[in-house]
């Protein structure tokens, strides 16, 4: 049997990487082990659904309307989260509409986009040469920030620029800042190929990954339905039959539910697109750069222990077919599920946790600080809970 270590990291899963290729197909099965902690590109080499999975085919996407019609509910709310409005084609981004004319001087390099009833416009200017075209995509609601492609030879690009929220205006896109292009070429955007912008799309729309292949021909802006319970086609089919027999009560093995995965399961389930345990240990990933990893910085705290709770997966905290709440008291009664209230009462064993000296209320205020990532402008919630020491600094 695999064993725990200290953090909950599955110690069977170094053998998978570096033993000979015997123990790597005794780990890879038809399906993956409900204990395994995993990457997520090892996660997407098993048949069943998960986040970002390739598809032979877009035929088995119906569309949001379709799932509508029974979940109509859930539908109407989740188009309007930041999943549902992470992608949209740029001629339709609300942040360029509302934004006629977003300007950035960096240097001698001047970054300019307008947008007009006619479309919109990415300009870029070194002082002696010119270059100009009109935006494809835009990525992020707008609220943290809102990045942007464009198409050119049959190749996409991300803009050297984007807008973020806190600004109001544009800033380098995260990470991709230079000081010294060596060309007008350079400082407009860099190139967006192969296995990368499989996964931007994926992340960020329904039904892109077909073949293992970037395919827009269908795609559906957004993270709608189908992108985390998976193509519908079968269970619309399943579920009209059952509705003409008079029996469209019955449980559907049709589609995937991802409220009835394990908790560590579940976790890496959304970590697919917000980052596993695993992915951020691949990736190398250090510093602030971890803390829009919210799965992996779950898996820190010490509420989380090895095998995970389900009282502390992502979903119970966040119902992704709602908007998120921003109201820190609406957290509380997740935090006293485990907690106790009163200094007075001892943990049982379905209540653990001791009760906090502090206070009852705006759990999350002490307990979830907030870091600023300056590449984003933006003040990000730590998923790390724990006891946060006066004036500690953000713990790696």
């Amino acid at each position: 049997m695999p064993t725990m270590n200290s953090g909950g990291v599955i110690k069977w899963v170094f053998l998978c990487f570096t033993a000979p290729c015997l123990l790597f197909a005794m780990c890879v099965h038809a399906s993956a082990p409900s204990w395994a902690q995993m990457a997520t590109e090892d996660r997407l080499l098993y048949r069943g659904w998960w986040p970002r999975h390739s598809t032979p085919s877009a035929d088995g996407y119906v569309g949001a309307a379709a799932c509508s019609k029974c979940h109509g509910e859930q539908a109407a709310t989740q188009k309007n989260t930041p999943m549902g409005r992470t992608a949209a084609a740029a001629a339709g981004s609300e942040i360029l509409k509302s934004h006629p004319q977003l300007t950035l001087q960096a240097g001698p390099i001047g970054y300019r986009i307008t947008t007009s009833t006619g479309g919109n416009l990415y300009t870029v200017n070194d002082g002696g040469r010119t270059d100009s075209v009109s935006l494809t995509w835009s990525f992020g609601d707008g609220h943290v920030g809102q990045s942007y492609l464009f198409e050119r030879g049959g190749t996409l690009y991300e803009s050297r620029v984007s807008y973020f929220g806190a600004l109001n205006g544009l800033d380098f896109t995260p990470g991709r800042k230079l000081t010294d292009p060596k060309d007008l070429e350079q400082a407009m955007a860099r190139p967006v190929t192969g296995s990368e912008v499989v996964r931007c799309f994926a992340c960020h729309s329904t039904a892109s990954t077909i073949d293992d292949k970037f395919d827009s021909s269908r795609m559906i802006p957004g993270i709608t339905c189908e992108a985390c319970h998976g193509p519908g086609r079968n269970h619309v089919i399943e579920k009209e039959v059952q509705q003409f027999q008079g029996n469209g009560g019955q449980h559907s093995e049709t589609i995937f539910d991802p409220g009835k995965l394990a908790p560590l399961d579940a976790v890496d389930f959304c970590g697919a697109c917000h980052g596993t345990y695993w992915d951020v240990k691949l990736q190398g990933l250090a510093g602030t750069a971890k803390i829009r990893a919210q799965p992996y910085r779950i898996e820190m705290s010490r509420c989380w222990g090895t095998k995970g709770d389900a009282r502390l997966t992502c979903v119970a905290c966040h119902n992704p077919h709602q908007p998120l709440a921003h109201d820190l008291s609406a957290y509380d009664k997740i935090c006293l599920n485990c907690h106790v209230t009163t200094l007075t009462s001892k943990p049982t064993a379905d209540h653990p946790g001791p009760a906090c000296k502090v206070a009852t209320k705006d759990c999350t205020s002490c307990h979830m600080p907030r870091y600023e990532d300056s590449t984003m402008h933006y003040t990000f919630t730590d998923h790390y809970i724990r006891v946060v020491a006066p004036h500690s600094s953000y713990p790696d």
